[in-house]
């Protein structure tokens, strides 16, 4: 099977519904930054602690495949015209979102308390986490700006929510782990 197709030569591509549009369209640039995202959380995994379970985080892999898969299909041709499901999509559950919360919870206790905002960095595996996180952020405002226009369910924005949150605790617990020092924002005045 060849990759290169050709069609995409003039600037459009096909969503999972068959339909054309220009690459620049809301819902590619949702699910195109949400596949950068998944990269990156790729990279997280590459430089994560010695013997650190990643269980979790080849799950995150998973659903944002599933949310990848569900920003590629048209809310209104789900359904044929007597109203039958047309595609099978996955979707995010409420579990999905418990799962990141459950983490979280879990290794803040491991943590002393945030008292400043912290500089990025330190580690690379910390620098790496804060680089996802970002651009869970941008996924999600992306997501966000497509739902104006067109309903996306509302646990995928959950999820990116508390997966940047999710992210961001990633990275200190994995600092501590690394030895890393956090290093605290003081605003100049």
């Amino acid at each position: 099977m060849k990759i290169y197709t050709k069609t995409g030569d003039e600037g459009k591509t096909s969503l999972f519904t068959g339909t054309r549009v220009f690459k620049h369209n809301p819902r590619i640039e949702s699910y195109g930054t949400i596949d950068e995202l998944n990269s990156y959380i790729g990279v997280v995994k590459d430089h994560a602690p010695q013997g650190e379970d990643l269980s979790l985080l080849h799950d995150i892999q998973d659903r944002l495949f599933s949310i990848g898969s569900i920003l590629a299909t048209e809310p209104k041709k789900l359904k044929d015209k007597n109203g039958n499901d047309r595609y099978k999509l996955p979707s995010i559950s409420d579990d999905d979102i418990t799962k990141l919360e459950k983490a979280m919870d879990s290794m803040n206790d491991a943590l002393p308390p945030m008292t400043h905002f912290l500089l990025p960095g330190g580690h690379p595996v910390v620098s790496f986490c804060h680089v996802a996180r970002c651009v869970c952020r941008r996924g999600e405002r992306r997501v966000i700006e497509l739902h104006q226009d067109e309903p996306v369910g509302p646990n995928v924005i959950k999820y990116l929510n508390r997966l940047s949150d999710y992210l961001f605790v990633l990275s200190r617990y994995w600092g501590k782990k690394a030895n890393a020092q956090e290093v605290k924002w003081v605003p100049k005045t």
